[in-house]
């Protein structure tokens, strides 16, 4: 999938940012993605722990607001990792409707392998740039992120 180098692809296909940016996420995703996978996880458990880890206990609610997971699955993401004893769900004392999800020991434990995990498959991933051009990238990413997030 040479999009740049390929002399068979049409010259703007080789310039246009958009494409650039979505296949080149792709690529990107599919080796963050493989590295999770190793070791059993997605990117929405490590989502749910990173977001735990970061801010503590939250309803499920916030965590669909925080991660930005629709409700099913958060639901299925909560329930996988409740299973492998990663999180605790008990009924918030405040509003019985809602569940509070919690990070366990075996969870923060968790989300520090698969945080390695993903740390080294950034570094596979961004191995031709140095680290100004690394931190250069996010900035780019984040600007452009926030320009278009709805809100």
């Amino acid at each position: 999938m040479d999009i740049t180098k390929n002399a068979e692809k049409a010259p703007v296909l080789k310039t246009l940012p958009s494409r650039l940016l979505g296949q080149t996420a792709a690529l990107v995703g599919r080796v963050a993605g493989d590295a999770l996978a190793d070791a059993g996880s997605h990117r929405y458990a490590f989502a749910v722990l990173a977001t735990l880890d970061a801010f503590g206990p939250l309803s499920q609610a916030e965590l669909c607001r925080r991660t930005d997971l629709d409700r099913s699955d958060m639901n299925g993401t909560v329930n996988a990792l409740e299973a492998e004893g990663s999180v605790t769900r008990r009924p918030d004392p405040a509003d019985r409707r809602q569940n509070i999800v919690a990070l366990t020991e075996a969870g923060r434990t968790r989300f520090d392998d698969l945080e390695r995990r993903l740390s080294a498959a950034q570094d596979k991933a961004l191995a031709p740039l140095s680290g100004d051009e690394r931190a250069l990238l996010v900035q780019f990413l984040q600007r452009l992120h926030d320009h278009l997030s709805p809100g």
